[in-house]
């Protein structure tokens, strides 16, 4: 009796406190992906609860083989379920890259499925669990029908431990979820009847929460303070006096030779500062359309004063999608920039875009003078207006940037936004 009172106090516990966070991310506006994992995770775990709860009180008053292998049965698949959805939180949750992802996601959901089909099969055959007289008995091999959350467990443990994204408070949140359970079950071996894995479940949830999410807005808030500076940065970046000085002179000179060009240009650099003190107020994405006329702009005034030390070359493919404001021409101008400008001769930067079944890719090349990317702190402040594109991106629309380069040879940004 001592245990089912037990096991009625940790279900009720864990239900309130669930309840809470239940409540605190419902009502939460413009939810993070990750969040909406999490929202997942946790609704189905107070189900879960309400379950256990609910079998606790019936098995008081009536029991038999076919309720308790009927109730076994979907408990099991919904530990499988819950720990599932605890991959899919973590899997949004840390930056990976999308090929990495990707082979993590299939992992994840191929043995998943597999273990649902032995939870079922074990019905007809017995192999982990069968009941005679009410009771339940466990088979030799039962520990095997725990291998789905040993397997994810490891992953996310891995993950998270080798994930230099995250930063420590994170790596243990997501450890402890993984650990705790692992104990319990030792110890349920001692206390047969008793909960414990539920008891562990609820203060793994809670470090998860507070560690992890809590923890993640915080930082996100910060972060969002220095991406608004660095993005007012970037702006300034690009229409600092000596640009604009120089893009002057540039039509100045022109007027006497060439009125009509020198018109032309006065109008994209009228064009050119609008569109950048636009994107300071602009949080919603924009067509690509729309960014490409701004680079084709950025392009022409530099044309204008570095000739034919600057080539550029447009392989559209298409441009049916979105992206978030002053996002690809930043790049293209680093191209130009840091990339063909210097070299003497100039060079040449080659703009690509394309679609495969899952991304619309952007790729900006350049044969400049490249540079050794194990070199680079992206951190500094000097390369923080990079970091904070990326950041941008990641968070608009969950896209991929990768940047490779050698030195004498040049660099490619390649960006991958998912459909």
């Amino acid at each position: 009796m001592n245990n089912v009172i037990f096991n009625i106090t940790v279900c009720l516990m864990g239900i309130l406190i669930l309840l809470v966070h239940f409540v605190n991310l419902v009502i939460k506006r413009n939810k993070r992906k990750d969040e909406k994992w999490l929202l997942a995770f946790i609704t189905f775990t107070i189900i879960h609860f309400l379950c256990y709860l609910s079998f606790s009180f019936i098995k008081l008053e009536y029991s038999s083989d076919t309720f308790i292998i009927s109730f076994y049965t979907v408990f099991y698949i919904m530990n499988n379920i819950e720990v599932l959805l605890l991959f899919m939180y973590m899997l949004n949750y840390v930056f990976l890259p999308a090929n990495k992802k990707n082979k993590l996601l299939i992992t994840g959901l191929s043995t998943f499925v597999l273990f649902i089909i032995l939870d079922i099969i074990n019905i007809f055959t017995g192999i982990f669990f069968s009941a005679e007289h009410g009771q339940y008995i466990r088979s030799k091999t039962m520990i095997i029908s725990q291998g789905y959350q040993f397997i994810i467990f490891i992953i996310v443990f891995l993950v998270a431990i080798f994930n230099k994204r995250i930063n420590l408070r994170e790596k243990i949140a997501f450890s402890f979820y993984c650990i705790l359970p692992l104990i319990s079950v030792i110890v349920q071996n001692f206390y047969k009847g008793y909960a414990i894995a539920y008891a562990t479940i609820i203060v793994s949830v809670e470090i998860l929460f507070f560690f992890g999410n809590v923890q993640k807005n915080i930082e996100l808030a910060r972060e969002e303070e220095k991406n608004k500076e660095a993005q007012i940065k970037i702006m300034l970046s690009q229409i600092q006096p000596h640009f604009i000085y120089n893009s002057l002179s540039a039509i100045s000179t022109l007027i006497t030779i060439d009125p009509e060009k020198a018109q032309k240009s006065l109008d994209e650099f009228t064009e050119y500062l609008r569109s950048n003190l636009s994107s300071l107020t602009e949080t919603r994405l924009i067509p690509f359309k729309d960014e490409l006329k701004h680079i084709e702009t950025y392009i022409s005034l530099e044309k204008m004063r570095f000739n034919d030390r600057i080539k550029v070359t447009y392989n559209i493919g298409t441009t049916d999608f979105s992206v978030p404001p002053l996002s690809i021409q930043p790049l293209v101008e680093n191209a130009i920039k840091h990339g063909i400008l210097k070299k003497l001769e100039g060079g040449e930067v080659t703009i690509t875009t394309f679609e495969t079944d899952a991304f619309y890719v952007v790729e900006i090349k350049d044969d400049g003078v490249g540079f050794d990317i194990s070199e680079i702190n992206f951190d500094e402040n000097k390369h923080f207006g990079l970091k904070n594109i990326s950041y941008r991106m990641y968070q608009m629309c969950d896209s991929d940037l990768n940047i490779s380069s050698k030195i004498g040879v040049g660099t490619k940004i390649t960006v991958k936004f998912k459909k």
